[in-house]
């Protein structure tokens, strides 16, 4: 790669960023990070980045959970990042990815408040992830997802995917796309890495946010664009993985995978219906920047 990122608190070539053989973070998994989208349109020029303020409110929220602390207000870690990608020049869809972690060398330490932070970010170009448009085949995975009593999911700590790493690895072996990860009661979670949403009677039902999983801001954005233009309610409770099979509809939301269709899961076909290509179309035209009436979540850049 040869773009530019920013480290240790200034601007500078990606192969420059370099981290010691004995940092914490690399041993341990001690760090916690955010996945943002920009969103390229050819006919505006414009690069548009979706709830940027509201991805670094999350961050924010993620260092308290782990004992760390950002290096500058929200504000201007916004600043910062359209700045590194008005740097890096991109006409295309790019990811963001910024990263606080525990930068000490020290192989021996785990108290978390006695460890130093650095933080990093780093862009990519990023197209669809997944077949947003035939959808995808998903398998419900052997692997449990963490409690949450055990790893904080909402922290998005770098140490959590490992539980993801495994999911995604068993279902590359059994031919599938996407793994459903289950709680130890056999209740859904979500996927390897994105909130699961299924339609059943012309509402929505997505795991709450006590399964142990991440409060995508994804996710709430489905929820809040589904109940005011398509007047559909979305109710969050415990959804047992049996509820797959006679679902009208299954999607999966995330940065990555944006609004994802599940047309097979475990063999059974799934109904690719009306309820998610319309969500798909809002949600596309809105991170595009062609459906003003959500603009204030959009940060664009020329």
């Amino acid at each position: 790669m040869k773009n530019i990122v920013y480290f240790n608190n200034r601007f500078m070539p990606y192969n420059q960023a370099v981290l010691p053989l004995a940092t914490h973070a690399f041993h341990y998994g001690t760090g916690c990070f955010e996945g943002i989208r920009g969103y390229y349109n050819k006919e505006q020029k414009k690069i548009h980045i979706f709830r940027l303020q509201d991805h670094y409110a999350r961050l924010a929220r993620s260092c308290r959970t782990l004992s760390m602390e950002l290096p500058m207000a929200i504000n201007d870690l916004c600043a910062t990042t359209t700045e590194l990608l008005k740097k890096n020049h991109y006409q295309q869809d790019v990811y963001i990815r910024p990263i606080i972690y525990k930068s000490d060398e020290t192989v021996i330490k785990f108290d978390l408040t006695k460890l130093s932070d650095s933080f990093a970010i780093y862009t990519t170009p990023l197209g669809h992830f997944l077949d947003v448009s035939s959808g995808i085949k998903a398998i419900t995975s052997s692997w449990q997802r963490v409690d949450r009593h055990m790893i904080p999911p909402s922290a998005k700590p770098t140490g959590l995917y490992l539980n993801t790493c495994l999911a995604k690895t068993e279902v590359a072996r059994q031919g599938a796309d996407e793994a459903i990860l289950l709680n130890n009661d056999g209740s859904i979670s979500e996927g390897s890495a994105e909130n699961i949403f299924i339609i059943k009677d012309n509402h929505l039902i997505t795991p709450a946010t006590t399964e142990n999983i991440l409060e995508g801001i994804t996710r709430n954005t489905i929820i809040e664009i589904a109940k005011k233009e398509l007047k559909l309610r979305t109710i969050q409770r415990k959804v047992m993985a049996r509820e797959l099979i006679d679902a009208d509809g299954i999607f999966l939301t995330g940065t990555g995978a944006e609004i994802t269709p599940i047309v097979n899961i475990d063999g059974h076909k799934v109904t690719l219906g009306t309820v998610t290509t319309k969500l798909q179309k809002l949600y596309f035209d809105i991170v595009n920047g062609t459906n003003l009436k959500y603009s204030h979540w959009l940060t664009s850049i020329s």
